[in-house]
């Protein structure tokens, strides 16, 4: 095996798709674990928390911690504490994102005048109060700030609307620049992960389904690069990306193969042979 001391997945369209692990996944975390490298996993979407992500990985026949699970309402979580410790929350997101917020020791809010922080994510829960709410706190001077910029969640049946349809709305309503936006590809997010690595970048790789948030954040963090076209991405969207991966797989397992880089060679710094 061509090996990397890390393995950074995405999940929905990676790992699984809806409720079924995606070909080969199984075996090829098992095979990489029994070759003892590191496995984390990477999600953008906050409406499942740790627990749960690990307790679908379970399910799907890959034994996981909570402590190998990394989610935008988490690495939220840390920023707000970080930056901002003190203030009061308004959230336009579901049950799952409020809970790792609370659990963090922040403070919700739903009184406009007295919110300082408006975090907007996906939310299928989302209504008009909800926009008025955000529209009110900001017009009194609140900051905007998001999970993650996705525009659509893959599902077997297609997508649902995502995070970047709340931002959207939020922000043409009031005017204000969502900023940050702390999921992938942010470098918040790649701080959050290489903080949990303990590794140099060179010696990991990013492997997901989608090109602006998955194989951006890899190639701007100097991993490696696994795009699978198991979700989001197709060879067209690639093609028009400017984006370049190291490596393209139509399925997971092709990660144990050392002909698996889009041009058949397995050459360079970010593909030489890790013992």
């Amino acid at each position: 095996m061509s090996m990397y001391s890390a393995y950074v997945f995405d999940l929905d369209g990676t790992i699984y798709l809806g409720d079924k692990a995606l070909p080969g996944a199984a075996s090829t975390i098992a095979a990489l674990r029994a070759a003892h490298r590191r496995t984390i996993f990477l999600s953008n979407n906050p409406t499942k928390t740790r627990q749960q992500y690990a307790a679908k990985l379970i399910g799907l026949g890959i034994p996981t911690s909570e402590e190998d699970v990394v989610t935008s309402g988490v690495v939220m979580a840390k920023w707000l504490v970080r930056e901002a410790p003190e203030a009061r929350l308004f959230v336009v997101g579901e049950q799952p994102l409020k809970d790792e917020l609370v659990a963090a020791g922040l403070r919700l809010s739903e009184q406009a005048d007295e919110i300082d922080i408006v975090v907007a994510s996906f939310d299928r829960t989302f209504t008009y109060h909800k926009l008025q709410v955000a529209f009110d706190a900001i017009r009194a001077g609140a900051r905007l700030v998001g999970t993650h910029p996705d525009r659509y969640c893959p599902t077997p049946g297609g997508g649902e609307p995502d995070a970047a349809a709340m931002i959207a709305a939020i922000e043409a309503c009031t005017g204000a620049h969502c900023e940050p936006i702390v999921g992938k590809p942010s470098p918040i997010m790649v701080e959050t992960v290489m903080a949990m690595l303990h590794l140099p970048p060179e010696e990991c790789i990013m492997v997901g389904d989608r090109l602006e948030t998955d194989m951006r954040m890899g190639i701007t963090a100097g991993m490696a690069t696994c795009l699978m076209l198991t979700g989001d991405a197709d060879r067209a969207k690639l093609a028009t990306s400017g984006l370049t991966p190291t490596f393209v797989l139509e399925r997971l397992d092709g990660l144990l193969d050392n002909k698996h880089a889009p041009d058949g060679e397995a050459t360079g710094d970010s593909r030489r042979k890790r013992e």
